[in-house]
């Protein structure tokens, strides 16, 4: 099996979605949904992308393909890439366009208890006293 490098496509939502939508929230477990999905396949993660409505062409997307950097991408699933970008039509296209994978993990999302969601509130309100979610 090739090893593959891969930027995973993460999406911002507003803390105030916790409860609403955990996952969506949790950068983190987007990331983690990525990483088991590239481990189970022998390909790493070498790039994580937090982006929030970017437009297809956006240079954050395409530096690292055009370095021969990362060799295709990865998001949790379809409504994490819905947030993600402006518009997910124009972003597979242009992945085709470019000869780039773009693939979803498709694993189930976690279920969050309440501990859990206080973890990822804790994580988040906290960023700029130097905690690292740990």
């Amino acid at each position: 099996m090739e090893e593959l490098r891969v930027a995973a496509i993460a999406s911002l939502a507003p803390l105030e979605d916790l409860d609403a939508d955990p996952f969506a929230v949790d950068t983190r477990g987007q990331y983690a949904v990525c990483a088991r999905w590239a481990a189970e396949r022998g390909h790493v993660v070498i790039k994580q992308l937090l982006v929030y409505g970017l437009r297809a062409d956006h240079c954050g997307f395409w530096s690292d393909i055009d370095a021969a950097r990362v060799d295709l991408f990865v998001a949790a699933n379809q409504r994490v890439l819905a947030r993600a970008l402006r518009c997910v039509e124009e972003f597979t296209a242009e992945c085709e366009r470019r000869g780039i994978r773009l693939e979803t993990a498709g694993h189930e999302e976690p279920r969050y208890t309440s501990g859990m969601k206080a973890e990822v509130h804790r994580r988040l309100s906290m960023p700029t006293a130097g905690y690292d979610g740990t």
